[in-house]
């Protein structure tokens, strides 16, 4: 069992759970009404198979980043910076779930959605660990779109992007992603700056200093608000969404702005814990919005039209 919760540590459960959640909703966004019979299996077939690649990349990411782990106290437990599994095991684990994705995918959903899967794994767990990471403080902002991908993937399995809407719609939810990462991920890296400047990792932080990070995450939460009010803008999704969007963005909006001057050192955690239940609470908003909601109003009286 504790060998099981150490490979099971490996795949960054916290992290792909969220990831996973935003392909469930792109896929049950790619329908109107509820799924058929095959377009159910698509989701779920998918759902399972974009999971698989996300906990390879996560293992990929951790056996690359092992020499930085070990000098950050944020990571320094992980179970191949401390021995409980050896980089050799590590790889293999990583590179089967990697070929158990590619195979549930490519066979049992569309091929389409392997291809954009794979692209996604290779750009986090190479492109964005092994170069962007370490080149520039802009790595999250240019390696943002591999961790934006999942809404993409999932609306690819179920429609294979046949719809005259599907790109659109898709890359929509993708952009919501990719411009949250950076306020996201930079209020972390103001709290942690120090084992970042210890890894020599360039995260924003470190290089341009606390103050001009605090700007640039009130600059892209104002930005993000911006981008969550375009389902609704475009008829992607209607009033009840846009209510909550605006709801929690302007609470966003006050988090980020109050980090300009913070009450105290921890309250930049206090932002990075609040952006995960805002992006969660966002999808959630769309999903209800676009596929429970409808189903939750009265049916229409019918209408009484008199002999002739």
């Amino acid at each position: 069992m504790e060998v099981l919760r150490q490979y099971w540590s490996l795949t960054k459960p916290r992290v792909v759970a969220l990831i996973v959640f935003t392909a469930l909703v792109g896929s049950l966004m790619a329908v109107d009404g509820v799924p058929d019979a095959t377009q159910a299996r698509n989701a779920a077939l998918g759902f399972l198979g974009i999971w698989l690649a996300a906990s390879s990349a996560a293992a990929i990411n951790q056996l690359l980043d092992s020499r930085i782990d070990a000098k950050m106290a944020r990571t320094s437990w992980r179970p191949i910076v401390v021995g409980q599994i050896t980089p050799a095991r590590a790889l293999v684990f990583a590179l089967v779930l990697a070929a158990a994705s590619m195979a549930l995918l490519w066979s049992w959903v569309n091929p389409l959605t392997a291809m954009l899967t794979f692209a996604s794994l290779i750009g986090y767990a190479v492109v964005y660990t092994v170069f962007l990471k370490r080149a520039t403080p802009q790595n999250i902002v240019i390696g943002g779109i591999a961790g934006a991908a999942p809404p993409l993937l999932g609306w690819a399995a179920v429609t294979g992007m046949q719809g005259r809407w599907d790109w659109a719609h898709a890359l929509l939810l993708v952009l919501i992603i990719f411009v949250w990462t950076p306020p996201h991920f930079w209020a972390l890296a103001i709290f942690r700056r120090a084992d970042y400047a210890r890894a020599m990792v360039p995260m924003l932080p470190v290089t341009h200093g606390v103050e001009y990070t605090r700007w640039q995450i009130l600059l892209y939460t104002l930005l993000l608000v911006a981008v969550t009010i375009l389902p609704y803008a475009i008829d992607m999704s209607g009033l009840f969404y846009l209510g909550g969007a605006l709801v929690l963005g302007a609470m966003f909006l006050w988090h980020a702005y109050r980090l300009l001057d913070p009450p105290d050192e921890f309250y930049a955690m206090r932002v990075f814990n609040y952006s995960i239940v805002y992006l969660m609470a966002l999808f959630a908003f769309l999903l209800v919005d676009h596929w429970l909601l409808p189903y939750l109003q009265p049916a229409p009286a019918l209408e009484f039209v008199p002999e002739v």
